[in-house]
C-alpha cells in the first residue's frame, strides 16, 4: 500500500482534481484569498495559478503526502508566490494561534479522517476577522443520488485514498466552529455521486 499511496495515488488524485469543471470551481474561490494563507491539502499545487499575487503575502501549504509534495515541487519552484510546505507531524496544525488571514481548503475535507477536529485547528490559526474559503464535493441533495453515494462510498474510500463521496460540508463547517457567510451549491459536469459541489466562505463563529 505504501507504493500505491506514494507513487500511484498522487497521479490519480491529480488527474481527478484537475478536470476542466474542477478548475472552473477553483477559479471562483482561490482568488479571494489574501494576506498570509494556509492552504489545507496543498496537493500537487493545482491552486497556484488562481492566487492573486497582489493580494497574497505568504502561503503555507499543508500537505501530509510526500508523494504529493514531490509532485508539487516544480509548480512551487516556478511560481512567484512565497510558498512554504508544512507537514502534519501531530494532531495539530504546526502554526501559532491567530497566525493566518485566510484558510483555503479545496477538495480536501472529503479525505481528512477527523474533519471536525481539523476544522477546529483551522479556526485556531485563523486571525480575528479572517476567513475560511472552501470548495468541496459532498452529499448530494437528491435522495436517489445520495443512496448511491452511501452504497459506493466504502469501496471508493479504499480505492481513492480515504476520500468520502457523501460528507455534509456545511454541517462539518458548523461543527468545526465556523459560521457560513456565503454558500453556493450545484452539480458540476461528471458522475453525480462525485460532482455535487459546495463553495463559499466562512468565519469563526462567535
Amino acid at each position: 500500500m505504501r507504493f500505491y499511496d506514494e507513487y500511484i495515488l498522487p497521479h490519480m488524485i491529480n488527474l481527478a482534481c484537475s478536470t476542466r469543471p474542477t478548475r472552473k470551481q477553483r477559479a471562483k474561490i482561490v482568488p479571494q484569498a489574501s494576506g498570509e494563507v494556509l492552504e489545507i491539502g496543498f496537493g500537487s499545487g493545482l491552486n497556484i495559478p488562481y492566487y492573486d499575487t497582489t493580494r497574497v503575502q505568504k502561503i503555507w501549504g499543508l500537505e501530509p503526502s510526500a508523494g504529493m509534495r514531490k509532485k508539487a515541487r516544480p509548480a512551487v519552484d516556478a511560481s512567484a508566490l512565497d510558498i512554504e510546505f508544512i507537514d502534519l507531524p501531530g494532531e495539530e496544525i504546526p502554526l501559532d494561534d491567530d497566525s493566518v488571514d485566510t484558510v483555503l481548503v479545496t477538495y480536501s475535507l472529503c479525505t481528512i479522517p477527523d474533519a471536525v477536529a481539523a476544522l477546529e485547528g483551522m479556526r485556531r490559526v485563523l486571525r480575528p476577522g479572517g476567513q475560511l474559503l472552501y470548495c468541496e464535493h459532498g452529499k448530494a441533495p437528491d435522495e436517489n443520488v445520495h443512496r448511491w453515494q452511501e452504497r459506493l462510498n466504502p469501496a471508493w474510500r479504499r480505492f481513492a485514498g480515504g476520500c468520502n463521496m457523501h460528507r455534509d460540508i456545511p454541517a462539518l463547517l458548523e461543527a468545526g466552529g465556523f459560521s457560513i457567510k456565503s454558500d453556493e451549491r450545484m452539480y458540476i459536469p461528471g458522475a453525480k455521486v462525485l460532482c455535487y459541489n459546495y463553495w463559499g466562505s466562512a468565519v469563526a463563529a462567535d
